[in-house]
């Protein structure tokens, strides 16, 4: 299940690039794209729930990972959200790093992450 869940927060990463991108070009397709990012939304909840399950005895920090992670995806819409009315976004991204950063930081931190720190 982890090289599930790994593989579709990789693909939700790279449709938000890509959906960022198209939005700022105005292009029609954006909106197919935004979609199909959001049902990766829904199938890394639900893998990492699925994770969170498998876990025989669950600490607070994966609570807390899992929390990092939900909001990632918000971080993420409140981009799109602003890229689509055209107004700043640099606060959203600075916000969308750091809530990444951490995510990554929890998962690579904790047993069922490599083995990095």
């Amino acid at each position: 299940m982890t090289h599930a869940h790994i593989t579709s927060w990789l693909i939700t990463i790279v449709l938000f690039f890509l959906a960022v991108s198209m939005e700022r070009q105005g292009a029609g397709k954006a909106k197919i794209v935004q979609m199909v990012l959001r049902l990766f939304y829904i199938l890394t909840i639900v893998t990492g729930l699925l994770l969170l399950h498998s876990i025989a005895s669950i600490s607070a920090l994966y609570w807390l990972k899992a929390l990092a992670g939900l909001w990632v995806i918000g971080a993420m819409e409140m981009v799109l959200a602003a890229e689509k009315k055209g107004k700043s976004a640099a606060a959203r991204w600075t916000q969308w790093v750091i809530a990444l950063a951490v995510t990554l930081f929890l998962g690579l931190l904790l047993p069922l992450g490599f083995d990095l720190f």
